[in-house]
């Protein structure tokens, strides 16, 4: 190693100007967190859940982690399978060794040293010592789900939650009556309502059984079923949802007539799938009737697009869903996506909702950032409409692209074609309470980006104003377009 080597993830990682440091240690550090979107499990949130070991802390749940174990020939036992907890920790420490390039070296170092103060690298010969040293942390009220979220600053979190939830768990932390007790971050529902818009996916006709139940209604018609679901989305809304989300492989535009979707829902009912076609036609005619409602309730709409789920049908078949067998799409986005949201903007007096658009695929991102900036609509006010700043948002670079050059370059796309400043920024996309470092790394990269930008003369270094900006886009943008709580 040469004598000008930085040092390995020290004080001043990522930050590669001093105007860099400057705007990350006095701006955007110190910004609480608003994690909008999420996966943690309510019932352990409700229930302060203290993890046994590292390992169910760490890698229970992580996809992200398995597919690289997978990819290094580590055995199915040590990943998903029953082999003891400490073996599969040696799996992941042989791993991430290997990791150089990925952000899951980065993501795991600063997760060792923010939560356990643990500054060695993580190689499988360190194992024993970082095992025993984080495990003996781990009853420690700070590693609680409790003490994450003060040591964290997490102000808030939006859960994913099917129409059909009770959402007893978020009712409980809520009132403080769960064995968590009284927070100050709030843990927010978000309605999702995914497997009744899927009408061409296996398990329709059961889910919507469940649906009717949870809706106290039978549901034996296409008006059957929003009427459900406008009455679930009002009582999501009752306990504090802010936000809708949809995962989607492309956005649908098919046009028909009322009593060709009503025709295509009790044919599904019966167990007769529909042409592709006429499932578009329900997707088209559904998402854009839910759009309306979230536009006349105030609450966020997110599409997140392009995946292919379950690519591996041996391994789907094996193990199950969500076990790290998902993909990329290539599918095209921006004609039915654009034609969407002009039909949604058009057919009802409060037009779009508030909206986030994801894609999975980097191909995406410049067309999304375009279509984007058609939607900002503040000719509204000659209909009543309340102008929102930054109404219509690009979302952070997600999944397979939140990484440092994924992270840079959907950065700087909406900085070339839209207006960086009013960017709502990081998520966690995460079912990991260990995840919240990620907000870390987005805000370096956030501020070595901008202070590039003014050391090479690019914008002018007025302090104030680029502090403004990263603390903006760290949190403050995303508390008022979610909203203050």
């Amino acid at each position: 190693m040469t004598k000008n080597s930085k040092p390995f993830m020290d004080r001043n990682f990522l930050l590669e100007t001093e105007t860099a440091r400057d705007l990350y240690h006095h701006g955007a550090k110190g910004e609480p967190i608003y994690d909008y979107h999420c996966h943690l499990i309510p019932s352990q949130i409700a229930e302060n859940k203290r993890f046994a070991n590292l390992t169910e802390l760490w890698l229970s749940g992580d996809h992200y982690k398995w597919r690289m174990m997978r990819a290094l020939g580590i055995d199915e036992a040590a990943i998903t399978g029953d082999a003891p907890a400490y073996d599969k920790f040696r799996a992941w420490a042989r791993t991430v060794e290997n990791l150089i390039g990925n952000p899951l070296y980065h993501w795991t170092h600063l997760e060792l040293q923010r939560y356990f103060d643990i500054y060695e690298t993580l190689t499988e010969k360190s194992a024993p010592g970082i095992w025993a040293e984080a495990n003996g942390r781990l009853e420690e009220p700070e590693l609680s789900v409790k003490g994450i979220f003060e040591k964290f600053k997490v102000y808030a979190v939006g859960t994913t939650d099917d129409p059909a939830d009770s959402l007893e768990y978020h009712r409980a932390i809520a009132g403080g009556i769960a064995p968590i007790g009284p927070i100050a971050t709030r843990v927010i529902p978000s309605f999702r309502p995914d497997k009744a818009l899927h009408i061409d996916l296996p398990g329709f006709a059961a889910y919507i059984e469940k649906l009717g139940a949870a809706g106290g209604a039978e549901i034996r018609s296409f008006s059957d079923l929003l009427a459900v679901l406008e009455k679930r989305l009002d009582f999501f809304v009752a306990q504090g949802c802010r936000a809708s989300d949809h995962g989607m492989e492309a956005a649908p535009f098919v046009i028909a007539p009322e009593g060709e979707i009503e025709k295509t829902f009790e044919n599904a009912l019966a167990g007769k799938p529909p042409s592709r076609e006429a499932a578009d036609a329900y997707k088209t005619k559904l998402l854009s009737t839910l759009a309306r409602w979230y536009a006349r309730r105030g609450l966020v709409m997110q599409l997140h697009l392009s995946v292919i789920r379950n690519s591996n049908e041996r391994m789907f078949k094996l193990i199950g869903p969500d076990m790290g067998y998902d993909a990329v799409h290539d599918r095209e986005q921006a004609g039915n996506l654009a034609a969407l949201l002009s039909l949604i903007e058009s057919s009802g007096p409060e037009g779009l909702p508030k909206t986030v658009l994801y894609s999975l695929n980097p191909k995406d991102s410049y067309p999304l950032a375009t279509i984007m900036g058609c939607f900002q609509d503040c000719y509204g006010k000659e209909e009543n409409r309340e102008v929102i700043r930054g109404k219509i948002q690009l979302g952070s670079a997600w999944w397979f692209c939140d990484h440092l050059d994924g992270m840079e370059a959907q950065i700087r796309t909406l900085a070339n074609v839209g207006v960086l400043p009013a960017f709502i920024g990081m998520l966690t996309d995460s079912r990991s309470l260990l995840s919240y470092p990620r907000h870390e790394y987005f805000r370096r990269l956030l501020c070595n980006i901008i202070g590039n930008w003014v050391e090479q003369g690019h914008y002018p270094p007025d302090r104030d104003k680029l502090l403004e900006i990263v603390r903006n886009i760290s949190f403050g943008n995303a508390r008022a377009y979610f909203g203050s709580i």
